[in-house]
């Protein structure tokens, strides 16, 4: 099997985990997935990535207690996951700033997606589950982690092993000759 096939099959096997076995990750493992992440391209290499990694069982449910409660409490079971990961984005580059202005794209959420991306595709690799999570009460998890105004909290990951009876549900895509035009806006192949 060539090394394009095995990402490719890495990418189709990925699922958003939301139960997860209890047993711990180890520290070694998460480094691997934050590293996926690390290498991801961004704009002007300006890399604004930050990572927060909550393992500390204590620190971890104080943080919960905050954030997933009142209208967020449908995210609660993110509370099961052995780690949270905070996705935050350094905002004090200029080219960020500059980029926005001009092309009205917030740049540094794309280079983030990337980032988590890489990172959830580890993750597969290694065995573990992930879920990304945007409802959360953010102004909470910025305060509980005593976040400095230039960075943002762009999204949450929950990390862990999926349980050993977890069994994925078929992943529903759009055929090809839906969403893929040559040389212009519904030209199909």
């Amino acid at each position: 099997m060539d090394s394009q096939t095995k990402v490719l099959k890495v990418i189709q096997n990925r699922r958003s985990v939301r139960k997860f076995d209890p047993r711990p990750i180890g520290r070694e493992t998460l480094l691997t997935c934050i590293d996926a992440a690390r290498i991801a391209p961004s704009a002007d290499n300006v890399q604004p990535w930050r990572f927060i990694v909550l393992d500390d069982p204590d620190i971890k449910r104080d943080f919960e207690e905050k954030v997933f409660s009142g209208i967020y409490r449908i995210t609660k079971w993110a509370t099961k996951a052995p780690v949270l990961i905070i996705l935050c984005a350094d905002l004090n580059f200029v080219v960020h700033q500059v980029a926005e202005a001009l092309q009205t794209i917030p740049y540094y959420l794309l280079d983030m997606g990337i980032a988590g991306e890489h990172f959830v595709l580890q993750a597969q690799e290694l065995g573990l589950g992930t879920c990304w999570i945007g409802w959360f009460n953010v102004r909470k998890a910025k305060k509980v982690l005593r976040l400095p105004r230039s960075v943002r909290i762009c999204e949450l990951m929950a990390v862990g092993y999926p349980p050993k009876d977890w069994a994925p549900k078929p992943k529903k895509r759009k055929a090809m000759e839906e969403i893929v035009f040559f040389n212009g806006w519904g030209n199909k192949a």
